[in-house]
């Protein structure tokens, strides 16, 4: 199976987004991918309520292009103002959710982002707390994506997950080939150890990362701009790098091109065998 992971770089204009979001997932679809990844915060880098009170009808529409070209994709996040039960979260709050459409147009999977993140930056927003705007998820999740009479597990998570290796196990042990990572890492934390979490995460789970990703400059009406690190990179089981983008900009693209790609392909039986060879889960004692 080919997987893309999609490089944007989301602004607060939502429209311009989804176009950003169509262009990216028929350009992956002509290359073959049969799952695009898309970054966090895809439909817009702030304005969070306003995005959410559209969430409906913005999932509708990438909904609607999955279905338009016959491939999953996953909505890295949407900010959702209510719970999978259809409960509003309380307290004013609201849910980071990743949904994975499968190619009829169908939501095949719901995921709320689990780790809110939280750190002080030396860049120019200095701190970060997302549990003021977002209330935790509560459940993991690991769902089917069938390609070709072939099922891949794929083990969903957002951005600061990836700073927990239990829940990449975890997500493994339940059936995972393959882990979502859509991500808006900062600038600074994204130099540092974006590439090193989504290798050691491939090596801690022996699955395929997927880290799609936001780069570049974020204008924000309320305050100075924020920078994303960008990056996307997919990893295969074994810690290797198999595609990235070098870059936190959308340098060198094309003129009419606002993303980037990443393209890999998953060989269930490559990674099997590694995974025979070297059968941590196995040996593995705390967990």
């Amino acid at each position: 199976m080919t997987i893309a992971a999609v490089q944007m770089n989301s602004q607060q204009d939502i429209n311009a987004n989804l176009a950003t979001i169509k262009a990216a997932i028929s350009d992956a679809s002509a290359q073959g991918a049969k799952l695009v990844v898309l970054p966090e915060n895809c439909c817009s880098m702030g304005e969070q309520r306003a995005t959410a009170a559209r969430f409906d009808e913005l999932s509708s529409t990438i909904s609607d292009y999955a279905r338009m070209h016959g491939v999953y994709v996953l909505a890295g996040s949407l900010p959702c103002p209510y719970r999978p039960e259809g409960i509003i979260v309380p307290d004013g709050r609201m849910r980071q959710v990743s949904q994975l459409f499968a190619p009829d147009g169908t939501q095949a999977a719901r995921y709320d982002k689990i780790h809110l993140f939280t750190a002080t930056v030396a860049d120019k927003q200095g701190s970060y707390n997302e549990a003021a705007t977002f209330e935790p998820g509560t459940q993991t999740v690991v769902t089917p994506i069938e390609v070709n009479n072939a099922i891949f597990q794929l083990g969903m998570m957002v951005c600061f997950d990836l700073r927990f290796p239990a829940l990449a196990q975890r997500l493994r042990q339940a059936g995972a080939k393959l882990l979502s990572a859509p991500s808006a890492f900062t600038y600074l934390t994204g130099q540092a150890n974006w590439s090193l979490l989504l290798q050691a995460r491939a090596l801690d789970s022996q699955c395929m990362v997927i880290g799609a990703a936001q780069g570049g400059e974020h204008s924000y009406k309320t305050g100075n701009p924020r920078q994303t690190w960008g990056h996307a990179a997919i990893t295969a089981f074994d810690g290797s790098v198999v595609d990235s983008y070098e870059n936190s900009a959308l340098e060198g693209q094309a003129l009419d091109k606002s993303y980037a790609l990443v393209l890999a392909t998953l060989d269930k039986g490559a990674q099997e065998k590694g995974r025979q060879s070297m059968p941590i889960f196995q040996c593995h004692r705390l967990a």
